[in-house]
């Protein structure tokens, strides 16, 4: 992209009226935090949400919150920890990961954008499952709303799950409205020595088949360590009122005899760590993909990348998402594509230099009926092809 001063709107009518009068194609940004995931985007002006700030609505006796696109994640955090409220999906914070450690914090936008969501996800729903209403304007500078700001809404099509995990090609997300859950009295970790990733995915899975309401399952493999914790560890952790928390621990003890719990901000922090992916901390020139994985296959997944390209990983949801970082080199993307396919996954290119984003396929090829059914949905909310171009696959 070139030097061109970007378009920084406050107002959602502003963002409207520049792509009312656009006259090519703009990067659609937040914050800035994932601008180096998925593709480089083929456009010559940027436009940000991150002046289109505010908490627009707080009821925590409904447990809804709206806030305008470019309010941070820190924010809202804070403006929930006065009620004892979350974000259940637990969204990440991926400066760290992404290589832009002093960037500003994700705005609640972009993470909706790109359908961001950390450990609780396995036993919660995603980020995308919380928005209950959205705003946005689409390519043509027309402002349109989904959803609404309470629990119980059946009012008109609901576009609130077509914008989350568009990555701003087909508007660009100016409010969001999202449904929240209590916060924890109290947060244990179950920490549990293992030998390899089939011992530790073994162990994740019997702790989320559980009876005991295992909120996060993760496993750090050797060589990787978050919180003072060092690997090969398996991580299960409960979250509840402390009365409740005390007893499911002691029978999820039991049950995996050799643990040992970790307590209060300890506890807090480490699983900060595994949701912002911190344990990773990849090398400037390292590339990071996500691999989404039947959980069984992978131990078998992780071998031969760790083999094959010398890959170090972090495995969180119970062993259904790896996190990989590796060569920044189109020999290593074909090996994660490679590996993922024989293991019946599904991978995204999360981080890497722009020559390697541009040049291979980022994720994973769309069936044929998805796609033109895609290209249909792109044309009807972004016919001019103004949102981000090529963002998500060449071409489009």
């Amino acid at each position: 992209m070139s030097a061109v001063p970007d378009l920084a709107p406050r107002t959602e009518e502003e963002v409207a009226t520049a792509l009312r009068n656009a006259a090519g194609p703009l990067a659609i940004e937040g914050s800035g935090t994932t601008m180096g995931m998925l593709r480089p985007v083929q456009a010559s002006r940027t436009l940000s949400t991150r002046k289109l700030t505010g908490i627009t609505l707080l009821r925590p006796q409904e447990m809804v919150i709206s806030a305008r696109a470019g309010t941070t994640l820190p924010e809202i955090e804070a403006a929930l920890a006065g009620h004892n409220q979350i974000l259940v999906p637990e969204p990440p914070d991926l400066r760290v990961l992404m290589g832009v450690p002093d960037a500003p914090p994700p705005s609640i936008g972009g993470l909706v954008a790109a359908n961001l969501s950390g450990p609780r996800r396995i036993t919660g729903f995603a980020l995308r499952d919380a928005v209950l209403g959205i705003r946005f304007v689409n390519g043509a500078g027309e402002v349109l709303r989904s959803g609404g700001r309470v629990h119980k809404n059946v009012t008109g099509l609901d576009l609130c799950k077509l914008l989350a995990g568009s990555h701003g090609t087909l508007g660009v997300i100016t409010e969001v409205t999202l449904k929240l859950g209590p916060a924890a009295e109290r947060v244990a970790t179950l920490v549990v020595r293992v030998a390899d990733e089939a011992e530790g995915v073994a162990l994740l899975s019997a702790g989320l088949t559980s009876p005991y309401g295992v909120t996060g399952a993760a496993m750090l493999p050797r060589g990787v360590s978050a919180g003072g914790v060092a690997g090969p560890v398996a991580l299960l952790r409960l979250e509840d009122v402390e009365a409740s928390v005390t007893y499911r621990m002691a029978r999820l003890r039991a049950a995996m005899p050799g643990g040992e719990v970790l307590e209060g901000e300890a506890s807090r922090a480490l699983w900060r760590a595994v949701r912002d992916v911190l344990p990773l901390a990849p090398a400037p020139d390292e590339a990071v993909w996500r691999v989404s994985v039947r959980p069984s296959r992978a131990p078998g997944m992780v071998a031969a990348l760790r083999d094959g390209i010398g890959a170090r990983v972090l495995l969180d949801w119970g062993g259904g998402v790896a996190w990989v970082a590796g060569p920044a080199t189109a020999e290593a993307h074909a090996a994660v594509m490679a590996a993922a396919g024989v293991a019946g996954g599904i991978f995204i290119l999360f981080r890497a230099p722009d020559p390697l984003r541009a040049a291979m396929a980022v994720i994973p090829p769309e069936p044929p009926a998805l796609a033109g059914l895609s290209a249909r949905v792109k044309a009807a909310l972004d016919p001019a092809g103004r949102l981000n171009p090529g963002r998500m696959r060449a071409g489009g």
